[in-house]
C-alpha cells in the first residue's frame, strides 16, 4: 500500500505541472480550428498530385482532425494516396501538446516535427509521381470526387445551437489528455517500481532494431493513448528517439478508422494500413542504422 501511495503522489504532481502548458495548447488549437478549419480543407482538397505538401504541413497540427478530413477527402477520391500517406505520417496527435508541456524536450520536438513532414512529404512524392503507374488507378485516388460533398466538420456548437466558446473544448480536451497521462503514468509506475526499472529497461533494449517496429504496431492504435503511451516511455528512458518517431509516424489518430469505416474496398484498407505501419518502421530502424554507423 506504501508503494502505491507513494506513486499515485508522484504521478498526480507530475502530472498536474503538465496542466496549463496543456490548455494553451489545445486553447490555439481549438482557435486555428474553429477560425480557419475551411480555409484548410479548401487548402488540402486542392493540393493535387503536390498534395503531400499541404497535407503534411497540416498533418503536424496537434489534433486527429485533420487525419480523419484526410480519409473522408481520400475515400471521395478528392485527394490522392500520395496526399493521405502525408497526413497520415505527419499526425502526430496528442504527442506534441504533451511534448510542449516539458520545456526540457522542446529541442526534441522541434527535431521530431521537422523529421515526420520531411518524411511525410518525401512518401508523398514518391507515392503519386514515382510510383503512379505502378500503383492500381483506383487506389491512387484524386481528381474524381468533389470537396464540397463531404462533411468533416467537428461540432462546435451547444446543446442550443450556438456557437461554443473555444476555452470551453479547450478545457474538455485537457482533462481528458489529462486523465490519459495521469492513469498511464500510475500504471507505469507500479510497473516499473514492481518488476524493476533495470529489468523493464532491459526488456525493452532487448528489442533492439526490433523496438521502432513493435512501436510503429502500438502507433497504429487508433486513439489518443497510442501517442500517449509512446511520448510517456520516450519520457521514461523506455523508448529510443528512433522508435518514438516511428510510432507517431504511424499514430494517425482516427483517420484509419474513419478509412475503414468510409472506404468500401478493404483490400485498398488494408493495403494502406500495411503501407503507414511500414513506412513508421523502416524510418526508425533507418534512423537507427544512421545513429549506429555515425557513432
Amino acid at each position: 500500500m506504501e508503494l502505491f501511495l507513494d506513486v499515485l503522489g508522484e504521478s498526480l504532481v507530475d502530472t498536474a505541472k503538465m496542466l496549463p502548458f496543456l490548455f494553451l495548447a489545445y486553447l490555439l488549437i481549438e482557435y486555428i480550428e474553429t477560425r480557419h478549419g475551411e480555409r484548410i480543407e479548401a487548402l488540402l482538397a486542392g493540393g493535387g498530385r503536390w498534395g503531400a505538401v499541404p497535407g503534411a504541413v497540416l498533418g503536424c497540427v496537434p489534433q486527429c482532425g485533420f487525419s480523419a478530413i484526410a480519409s473522408n477527402f481520400y475515400s471521395s477520391r478528392v485527394i490522392t494516396l500520395g496526399t493521405l500517406m502525408a497526413v497520415y505520417l505527419a499526425t502526430s496527435d496528442e504527442a506534441i501538446p504533451l511534448l510542449v508541456s516539458m520545456p526540457a524536450y522542446w529541442d526534441k520536438l522541434v527535431l521530431l516535427m521537422v523529421i515526420k513532414v520531411v518524411y511525410a512529404i518525401a512518401v508523398g512524392f514518391v507515392l503519386d509521381f514515382v510510383l503512379r503507374g505502378v500503383l492500381p488507378k483506383s487506389l491512387r485516388g484524386g481528381y474524381t470526387g468533389h470537396a464540397d460533398e463531404v462533411d468533416c466538420h467537428e461540432e462546435h456548437s451547444d446543446e442550443e445551437g450556438k456557437p461554443a466558446p473555444i476555452w470551453k473544448a479547450a478545457l474538455r480536451h485537457t482533462l481528458e489528455i489529462f486523465v490519459f497521462i495521469f492513469a498511464f503514468s500510475l500504471v507505469f509506475g507500479l510497473i516499473v517500481e514492481g518488476v524493476g526499472e533495470d529489468v523493464f529497461a532491459d526488456l525493452l533494449g532487448r528489442m533492439g532494431f526490433f523496438q521502432p517496429v513493435v512501436a510503429a504496431l502500438v502507433g497504429l492504435i487508433p486513439n489518443c493513448a497510442a501517442s500517449v503511451l509512446l511520448t510517456q516511455l520516450y519520457v521514461e528512458g523506455a523508448l529510443r528517439f528512433s522508435s518514438l518517431v516511428a510510432g507517431l509516424c504511424t499514430g494517425a489518430g482516427v483517420g484509419l478508422a474513419v478509412l475503414w469505416r468510409t472506404n468500401p474496398s478493404w483490400k485498398q484498407n488494408l493495403f494502406i494500413t500495411g503501407l503507414t505501419w511500414g513506412a513508421g518502421a523502416f524510418l526508425g530502424v533507418a534512423m537507427q542504422i544512421v545513429v549506429a554507423v555515425a557513432a
